[in-house]
């Protein structure tokens, strides 16, 4: 018990600083990509106005294509350090404390007191409890860092799908292959399972996507959420899909009623249905099986 103790403990310790991580992970992650799409999207119209003053002295931009330059100044989840987005001063090692530095701070910068907006120690509190209940879940085992590996993914992907409704192939794709990887060894489940999970979870939300799309002429979901089931399908196996999308679909369509009901939202405004895939994964992964028992018991099936 002790020995189980100071394992959550410790956990408990690395998921805070972890949860700090993620912060950066989830603001800079986007910007990168953003980046990287401006740069692209600079090239092509570069391209297209050296073809067009190859046939033409005129160009149809008013500029030669050596103008337009991609974005130099390096940009990733390393560089450049964390600084306050106001007054530029860089944050301090004694000032990115979990939590702990938020509180000593007052929730201010340290140098021109601007506001520092509270999720910030929320993620890392919540990423800290949940590594803390899959430490004591699976105790010592390689079985609590594939957990701690698919839950700090499923926070990254929430909250970037909530703040531009995206979800990143640089996080999706990964989460898919380690949950194949994982299961080759039948760690949660069998890898014919994980496969054919990986299979039908794409396809359940490409043909759902396709349906709408056809009949109503808009897009109901993004490609992002075909991916993310995909790899919830890896981890879990195919049995587990009807359970995700079904607790997913029910607490979307509270939250969306609610938000338009009582919060007055625009019910035309997309909605990014990431967050609510990856809280019933996590859901479905820890209790699926329960879910799934009380629902026959429920039915008069078993």
């Amino acid at each position: 018990m002790l020995e189980l103790v100071l394992f959550v403990a410790l956990i408990t310790v690395l998921g805070l600083l972890v949860g700090s991580f993620l912060n950066v992970v989830i603001y800079r992650v986007p910007m990168m990509l953003f980046a990287d799409w401006r740069n692209e999207c600079r090239e092509f119209i570069a391209q297209e106005q050296k073809e067009a003053e190859a046939s033409s002295q005129d160009s149809a931009f008013g500029k030669s294509g050596s103008d337009i330059k991609a974005e130099k100044e390096v940009f990733n989840i390393a560089v450049p350090r964390s600084h306050c987005p106001v007054c530029k001063s860089q944050v301090k090692a004694w000032q990115n404390i979990p939590i702990v530095s938020y509180i000593l701070l007052g929730g201010k910068c340290a140098s021109c007191k601007t506001p520092i907006s509270l999720r910030y120690p929320i993620i890392e509190l919540i990423t800290g409890l949940l590594s803390a209940f899959i430490a004591y879940t699976f105790g010592a085992s390689y079985l609590t860092g594939l957990a701690l590996l698919l839950t700090w993914a499923l926070i990254c992907l929430t909250m970037i799908d909530v703040d531009h409704q995206l979800l990143p192939d640089n996080i999706t794709l990964p989460l898919l292959w380690l949950g194949l990887i994982a299961n080759y060894f039948s760690a949660f489940t069998d890898l014919p399972s994980a496969v054919l999970g990986a299979i039908v979870g794409y396809m359940i939300l490409w043909s759902i996507y396709w349906a709408f799309k056809l009949l109503t002429g808009k897009e109901g979901m993004g490609f992002g959420d075909f991916k993310l089931l995909a790899a919830l399908g890896a981890w879990m196996g195919w049995h587990m899909l009807p359970t995700i999308i079904i607790l997913s679909s029910l607490v979307g369509a509270v939250v969306g009623i609610a938000g338009i009901a009582i919060m007055g939202k625009d019910k035309n405004k997309p909605i990014p249905f990431g967050p609510y895939l990856a809280a019933a994964g996590w859901i479905a992964f820890f209790w699926g099986e329960q879910i799934n028992q009380a629902y026959l018991s429920f039915s008069n099936i078993a």
